[in-house]
């Protein structure tokens, strides 16, 4: 059987990191306050979701299409979610769908039309772009249901390598927050989070 490649391996593990967390919100922490402005746990969530579909569509899939209670909306904002929406299995649906995107070399090599990167591969937007709101978000999630903010320090320190080359690009989306000055003395996580506009601190 062949290896898994390298960016499946790394979105595998951010993935799953991030449904532990989904899996590990309260029920009544749903609608607490995230540091996302003006976003609760569920929409940090709900866009996650709302993401992922609208990128496979672009990585030659089907179009975006509501399930297991979440709609759909432009890939930057958070989608309706229906009463008693099952959001662990909405994102696990798309981490299996992503995963299998990955692991086909002709859907990863396939060129995005643009975006903070330029006209890049399929994977390389998911090794920097989706490891950014991977990470950024499943700490959000963390600080706003009282969960475990710990993120892997191997993928934080990769990505944070891996996007400091495009902090220009991706602040003009306007999808991402002004960095944040790191605080002397920061550890690894924090540098990355300030990086990437979040105040952890």
């Amino acid at each position: 059987m062949p290896s898994e490649p390298d960016t499946a391996r790394d979105y595998r593990v951010l993935a799953d990191g991030f449904l532990a967390r989904v899996r590990a919100t309260p029920a009544d922490r749903w609608d607490a306050p995230s540091p996302c402005r003006g976003w609760s746990a569920r929409d940090v969530v709900a866009h996650l979701i709302n993401g992922h579909r609208g990128f496979l569509a672009m990585a030659g899939g089907p179009p975006p299409a509501p399930a297991d209670g979440v709609g759909v909306g432009p890939m930057s904002g958070a989608p309706p979610v229906a009463d008693g929406a099952d959001l662990a299995a909405a994102f696990a649906a798309c981490r299996d769908d992503m995963l299998a995107m990955l692991a086909d070399p002709g859907r990863a090599a396939l060129r995005l039309p643009g975006g903070p990167m330029g006209a890049v591969p399929v994977a390389q937007a998911v090794a920097v772009v989706g490891s950014i709101e991977l990470l950024v978000h499943t700490w959000d999630l963390a600080r706003a249901t009282g969960g475990d903010e710990t993120l892997d320090p191997a993928q934080v320190a990769r990505t944070h390598r891996a996007a400091e080359p495009y902090a220009a690009g991706l602040l003009a989306t306007g999808a991402f927050d002004p960095p944040v000055p790191a605080p002397d003395g920061a550890d690894a996580q924090t540098r990355f989070l300030c990086f990437a506009g979040r105040k952890p601190f």
